[in-house]
């Protein structure tokens, strides 16, 4: 008898080692063990991979060859405990709605709309094969991904050296090789190592592995505002115009590209940046801040590149791009973005020294963390239970606005920053598992009470910046939304200009019949 499961739901897959799912098809199961609210099997279509496991229905059905050997089967006994699906992938029909989730904005009903955004996937990978990569001669060869030691996108495994932060002030502690710990019990690790929690940083953080050295400059400041925990506004608000896409040659006129210029207000002076220097900087910043909504930018395009539609297109995107990030407190003071703003665009050797700093750039992953710095003292405290019932409340509306945009093509396709919150929301719901996971061990007398406290005092800091982004976000969504729907009902109504003067030229020709 073959192992075999029906499928109840569409999933797609976001992640290497996962496989997309459609409703209703069968599926040939490796193993009836469930790890982590993961089982692996292969779909009706031969991929091989993991999927959710509340997604699909076991069934037993007849089959005459044998089920594919499990690769992983060989788990400790009672090494992991089983964890919900990530939280981008929960059937909606298995959540249970908050109890004071906000209203999503009213938009009229519409069909035949398409189009879905696109996912945020955690770590950024650039896109390959269009006149917007980087050219041989704007930077070397060699790059910070190549060099040995390099940071990239994972977190860093010290088990000499942990720190731990206590209101924002970091304190090491040197483990001598060979000692260990006194409790017999340690919080599991996630299995799949594809988890947005895994590779954000979240899981080494919360458990103590991250470590760095924390310069004042890099400090992000949470603090307490009307509504909660929120970031510590920008002292030198900014904004940046980006106007005048003109084409431009090299090569003697065999490589073309559009450059853009850019007006900060801070500084008057202009720079010019193409998009691939846009792309970049999203790639970096994506990176960097993992529990920081960094919307998507205006796709690439095969052909048209230079069509006068497409370029207005794509600077009107990226116009709302930037004021986005010019309005978001740590996202415009960062680094990388004022070297993007402030760089001059002949300046190649000076380009080239902060774009290398920016990617040597070690707070990023779970040392990310460690450059929060929390409120304190009485009252400053989260309680963990209030803190979930507010994630799944913001979880279940951004939901519900996600589905009311697709009605709306034209604004969803800049709206797109929507589709990060599920990764961030994972992580946070990851740190919660956690805590959870150590308060049972010292229940149990397994875990001593220092280190468990040690965990939720990290989980503690993710959560304060999580909550930060939440608040974040509702300051700026109506403002943004009202802002794209303004846009959108404008060039609806010179279309239909446009299309009842034609109508009535086509009325008067008659006249002359």
């Amino acid at each position: 008898m073959a192992l075999r499961a029906r499928a109840l739901y569409d999933f797609r897959s976001e992640n290497p080692g996962e496989i997309s799912l459609r409703e209703h098809e069968v599926l040939s199961l490796c193993s009836e063990q469930d790890i982590e609210g993961w089982l692996e099997g292969v779909n009706s279509r031969g991929d091989r991979g993991l999927f959710p496991a509340s997604y699909v229905q076991v069934i037993r059905a007849p089959a005459a060859e044998p089920p594919p050997p499990a690769r992983y089967a060989n788990l400790p006994a009672g090494g992991f405990e089983p964890l919900p699906p990530p939280a981008a992938f929960k059937p909606a029909t298995q959540q249970a709605p908050p109890a004071a989730a906000p209203e999503p904005f009213p938009l009229p009903p519409a069909a035949g709309y398409p189009f879905r955004l696109a996912p945020y996937g955690g770590s950024y990978q650039p896109s390959q094969g269009s006149d917007d990569d980087w050219d041989d001669d704007w930077d070397e060869s060699s790059t910070v991904a190549d060099e040995p030691g390099a940071l990239g996108s994972s977190y860093p495994n010290y088990e000499a050296l942990s720190l731990s932060s206590h209101g924002g002030h970091l304190a090491g502690h040197l483990h001598p090789p060979g000692s260990s710990a006194k409790s017999s019990a340690t919080v599991s690790r996630n299995l799949n190592r594809f988890s947005t929690f895994v590779k954000s940083g979240g899981e080494a953080f919360v458990l103590g592995e991250a470590s760095g050295f924390v310069k004042d400059g890099d400090k992000l400041c949470v603090v307490l505002g009307p509504q909660g925990p929120e970031w510590q506004e920008n002292p030198y608000p900014f904004q940046c115009s980006i106007e005048d896409p003109t084409k431009q040659t090299k090569f003697k006129g065999m490589k073309s590209y559009i450059a853009y210029k850019l007006v900060p207000s801070h500084t008057g002076q202009q720079v010019h940046r193409r998009y691939k220097h846009f792309d970049w900087l999203y790639g970096r910043l994506a990176e960097k801040f993992p529990v920081i909504s960094v919307p998507h930018l205006p796709e690439k395009q095969a052909t048209g590149r230079f069509e006068e539609d497409f370029i207005s297109k794509r600077r009107k995107g990226l116009a709302w791009w930037m004021d986005h990030m010019c309005s978001h407190p740590v996202l415009a003071q960062c680094d990388a973005f004022q070297h993007f703003l402030t760089c001059p665009s002949t300046d190649e050797k000076a380009w080239k020294q902060g774009k290398r700093k920016a990617e040597k750039d070690e707070m990023v992953g779970a040392n990310f963390f460690l450059t929060i710095s929390v409120p304190t003292g009485p009252g400053a405290g989260l309680d963990l239970q209030e803190v979930e019932s507010q994630v799944d409340g913001f979880k279940a509306f951004t939901k519900k606005m996600d589905e009311s945009t697709l009605q709306l093509n034209h604004t969803a396709n800049e709206f797109g920053h929507l589709a990060n919150f599920p990764d961030i929301i994972h992580v946070q719901k990851g740190a919660l598992t956690k805590v959870k996971e150590s308060k049972r061990h010292v229940e149990e007398g397994k875990m001593e009470l220092q280190k468990a406290e040690g965990i939720q005092e990290r989980c503690n800091i993710i959560s304060f910046a999580t909550l930060a982004e939440i608040n974040h976000f509702h300051k700026i969504r109506v403002r943004d939304f009202k802002s794209q729907m303004q846009h959108f009902l404008q060039q609806q109504i010179l279309f239909f200009q446009k299309v009842t003067q034609k109508l009535e030229e086509a009325l008067h020709k008659y006249d002359s019949v």
